[in-house]
């Protein structure tokens, strides 16, 4: 409820030194007969007349709180909101190779890319979003959807050994990715692809499936994960005990880059995860949604209800004070 004029609630102070008075005046009374004693008087039954003596005097209380509630014009608000979005269809392909599990990322590469992503996703409100895993392999985990709460709990069951492992796809990725773009309507179409690798599987190579998303107005963002150097990577030892081992880091940087130049996308290089995401940051203030907000607020007075109330209440006080407690014995 919004009020008109509020500084006329100040009134309602005057309640306390109302009800003071009253119960000063009550607590001082006045014997109109003097005598010996009153434990006659104390034990005679009560009337009715005795539990209704103070009614009168709430009524007036509250017949002036609602009158002064009138005065402050209480309001009933409208609010009509219309948004218009102009969203951004963006498909997220991502390596789950091996090499994914890999400890220059805490706690490992995958998992950070997984939290990162989740937190990208939150953000993208009113886009719609659709999921691609890829090894040797690639496969849809979700289609373009707007439900966040699905997609993130599809997302969250992204991991190293879902599909054949004894690869890194790009290309298969890419186009896997593209396909789902294919019948998309939007202005604006996107994918970013994360791997941590060079393509070395697939029927499809990485240009190949760069042309195509050219062709079809898809920007692709390029992110290679891994950290300069050597890393640990996940072995097993000669004892067939789980181990980590240190390799080289190689990223194919350079298809990484052309893929994304030719569609008119960027590509950016994380070696830890807080770069990581400061990259899906960059990407997301680059693609941004273009949202209308087009609001409308109404009043709708209810100032005539309350006195009303408040009339009705001064008259219920008439009709006890004057023809009913009268009356009554």
């Amino acid at each position: 409820m919004h009020f008109a004029s509020p500084y006329y609630l100040w009134l309602l102070t005057l309640l306390v030194p109302m009800i003071g008075y009253y119960v000063w005046r009550t607590l001082q009374g006045g014997a109109a007969i003097q005598i010996s004693s009153v434990a006659g008087v104390v034990r005679a039954p009560r009337t009715v007349r005795y539990y209704l003596r103070h009614l009168p005097f709430a009524l007036r209380a509250a017949a002036f709180a609602l009158l002064v509630v009138a005065l402050a014009r209480p309001q009933d608000v409208e609010q009509n909101v219309r948004t218009n979005t102009e969203g951004i269809d963006i498909m997220l392909a991502i390596d789950v190779s091996g090499s994914m599990l890999a400890r220059d990322f805490k706690p490992d590469r995958i998992t950070a890319a997984k939290e990162v992503a989740g937190s990208f996703i939150a953000d993208r409100y009113g886009d719609r979003i659709g999921l691609v895993a890829f090894a040797a392999e690639a496969f849809t985990q979700s289609p373009l959807t707007t439900d966040q709460s699905t997609l993130q709990t599809l997302l969250a069951r992204i991991r190293s050994g879902l599909i054949d492992d004894s690869g890194t796809a790009i290309g298969n990725g890419l186009a896997t990715a593209i396909n789902r773009l294919r019948e998309s309507d939007a202005k604006s179409k996107v994918i970013i692809l994360l791997t941590d690798g060079v393509n070395n599987r697939g029927e499809i190579a990485p240009m190949t499936a760069a042309e195509i998303a050219k062709a079809q107005g898809i920007r692709v963002y390029t992110i290679g994960v891994g950290t300069e150097g050597m890393a640990p990577y996940p072995a097993i030892d000669m004892f067939g005990n789980p181990t980590f081992v240190n390799q080289k880091v190689e990223i194919d940087e350079k298809v990484l880059k052309a893929i994304s130049d030719m569609t008119g996308g960027r590509y950016f290089r994380a070696t830890d995860k807080e770069k990581l995401k400061a990259v899906y940051d960059e990407i997301n203030q680059l693609e941004k949604s273009k949202i209308e907000v087009m609001e409308h607020i109404s009043y709708h007075e209810l100032f005539l209800t309350w006195a009303l109330a408040a009339l009705g209440l001064l008259f219920a006080e008439f009709l006890l004070s004057n023809l009913v407690l009268k009356r009554i014995p």
